[in-house]
C-alpha cells in the first residue's frame, strides 16, 4: 500500500502556460483570472479562451502548501438517493483510510453542469487523485481533469473514451444479458421503467444494449414508462400501476435498477399479480432489498464496493492510463 505522500502526479497545467499560450505576461494573465487590476474586455477574452482549452483551474493553495498540492481526494457522484454511490464510497474507503487522505465528495445530482462546477471548484484546492462516476463529462470538465496533473480515476462503466483509469464494466452489455435472459424465458411484449435516457448516461447505455438484443429477435420494446423523481420503490410502484393501466398485454417490465423494480413487485403483491407466470419482473444492480425479498427479484449484480477499491488503488500508483473491466453477474432469482 502507498502511503499519502506517495501519490503521482502528472505534470499540471500552470500559470506559465496560459502565459506562453497567450503571448501575454503573467501578470496580466493573473490580473485578468483573479479579476483585480486593469484589463481590456479583448485580453480577458483571450485569456479566458486559453484557459478553456488548456483546462487551467487558478491554485488557491499555492501560497499555503508545498508544491505537492493537499492531502485531499475528490470524489464526485450522481447521487446519494440510489445505495449504488454510497457503496462505491465505502469500496474507496476501504483503501483511502489508511494513507490518511482525507475524502471530499459531492452529489452532482446528474447534472454535468453541476458535475463542472464541484470538480472546478474542488481542483482549485489541488486534490490528490480524483474518483468520478460515469464517463460523460462536458467539454470544460474533460479538459480540466486532463490538466489537472493528477490521476483520475472514471468508475461504473467502460462504454466509452477514458481521462486516464477506467474501473466498471460495460454498462450495454449488462442491458443486453438482461435482455437475452428474458427472452430465454419465453418473454415477448416487454415494457421498459427507468429515467429519461438524457438524464441519466448509464441506464441509457443499458437501455440501448437492452433494445439491440430485442431487435435482434425481431422485437421492440411494448411500452415505457419514464420516470422524473428520484429512484424509490415508490417510484417504480406508481410507474408500473400506471403502464399497466394503459397496456394490459405485458408479460414482462425491466427496471432500470432494483429500487423501481422492487416497487413493481410490491404492486404485483399488493393487487394479486402472479410473478413470474403473469408478469416478469426483473431489475438491476443487485441489492439487498430485491435479494432477501419474500420472493427473490431477478437481477443483474453490480461490483460497486470492488469497483470503488480498485478505483482508489489505481490513483495512488504510478502507471499508465488503463481500463479495468470489474464483471457483474446475472441474477436469476424468482420473479422472471
Amino acid at each position: 500500500m502507498h502511503v499519502a505522500n506517495e501519490f503521482k502526479r502528472k505534470n499540471a497545467i500552470t500559470l506559465r502556460d496560459v502565459s506562453e499560450a497567450t503571448g501575454l505576461g503573467m501578470s496580466t494573465v493573473s490580473r485578468v483570472l483573479r479579476k483585480h487590476g486593469s484589463f481590456s474586455k479583448a485580453t480577458r477574452d483571450r485569456v479566458m479562451t486559453v484557459v478553456e482549452e488548456l483546462g487551467y483551474v487558478p491554485n488557491r493553495i499555492a501560497g499555503a502548501l508545498a508544491s505537492s498540492g493537499s492531502n485531499l481526494v475528490g470524489i464526485v457522484i450522481p447521487s446519494l438517493h440510489n445505495i449504488v454511490f454510497p457503496d462505491l464510497l465505502s469500496g474507496a474507503a476501504v483503501t483511502l483510510d489508511p494513507t490518511g487522505f482525507q475524502t471530499v465528495i459531492a452529489v452532482s445530482d446528474y447534472s454535468l453542469e453541476r458535475e463542472q462546477a464541484l470538480i472546478e471548484s474542488m481542483l482549485a484546492w489541488r486534490p490528490a487523485a480524483f474518483l468520478v462516476a460515469g464517463l460523460e463529462h462536458t467539454d470544460r470538465t474533460r479538459a480540466m481533469l486532463k490538466g489537472s496533473g493528477v490521476r483520475v480515476a472514471e468508475l461504473l462503466d467502460t462504454d466509452g473514451e477514458g481521462i486516464d483509469l477506467v474501473v466498471g464494466f460495460s454498462q450495454r452489455e449488462a442491458g443486453a444479458v438482461s435482455a437475452r435472459h428474458l427472452l430465454s424465458r419465453g418473454y415477448r411484449s416487454i415494457g421498459y421503467v427507468g429515467p429519461h435516457p438524457l438524464a441519466d448516461p448509464r441506464s441509457a447505455k443499458r437501455l440501448e444494449g437492452f433494445r439491440t438484443v430485442l431487435a435482434e429477435a425481431g422485437i421492440d420494446l411494448a411500452d415505457m414508462e419514464l420516470i422524473e423523481s428520484t429512484s424509490s420503490t415508490e417510484s417504480g410502484r406508481a410507474a408500473l400501476e400506471r403502464m399497466l393501466a394503459r397496456n394490459r398485454h405485458l408479460d414482462a417490465v425491466y427496471f432500470s435498477n432494483d429500487d423501481f423494480a422492487v416497487g413493481g413487485l410490491f404492486h404485483c403483491f399488493a393487487h394479486g399479480i402472479s410473478v413470474p407466470s403473469q408478469l416478469g419482473i426483473m431489475g438491476f444492480n443487485g441489492l439487498d432489498i430485491g435479494r432477501f425479498a419474500p420472493q427473490p427479484l431477478t437481477t443483474v449484480r453490480t461490483p460497486r464496493e470492488e469497483i470503488g477499491e480498485i478505483g482508489a488503488r489505481l490513483v495512488m500508483e504510478d502507471g499508465p492510463p488503463a481500463v479495468v473491466d470489474v464483471p457483474f453477474e446475472l441474477i436469476e432469482g424468482a420473479t422472471a
